[in-house]
């Protein structure tokens, strides 16, 4: 696996996540997840496996689910952020949000909770289930 280049320069998330500490992510952190993968997998039956194949069948490898769980977690989160995105969700996932969780703030206290009390750097994720979040 190799570490992907941002879509966007460090700076370009400012004044909410400055340039500094984008590029310690990227560089340091998700790059430090990328490395402890390749280490983990290499020799083993999840060498070239496609990430999403490693993260179904390695609940028993602690190394790979954790190091891989980071890599594809960054991934995403490279993807999900933009300069030109954020703020209060509508349509149909506006819409699911209040419905579940009575507003967009109860929301994010209840996701801000849920990423503070998890295994690695704050990762929650909001996911549909039988049609509910």
């Amino acid at each position: 696996f190799e570490l992907p280049q941002l879509p966007y320069a460090y700076d370009a998330l400012e004044p909410h996540i400055d340039a500094r500490t984008m590029e310690i992510h990227h560089s340091k952190h998700h790059n430090g997840y990328t490395t402890k993968l390749n280490g983990a997998i290499e020799g083993t039956d999840f060498a070239g496996m496609s990430i999403e194949d490693i993260l179904a069948n390695c609940a028993d490898n602690g190394a790979v689910r954790n190091n891989g769980g980071g890599y594809y977690n960054h991934n995403m989160f490279w993807q999900v952020m933009s300069p030109n995105g954020g703020g209060t969700p509508s349509g149909d996932l506006g819409a699911a949000i209040d419905s579940a969780f009575g507003s967009f703030d109860a929301f994010k206290e209840a996701f801000s909770n849920a990423a503070a009390t998890r295994f690695g750097s704050g990762w929650a994720w909001l996911c549909v289930v039988d049609g509910k979040l």
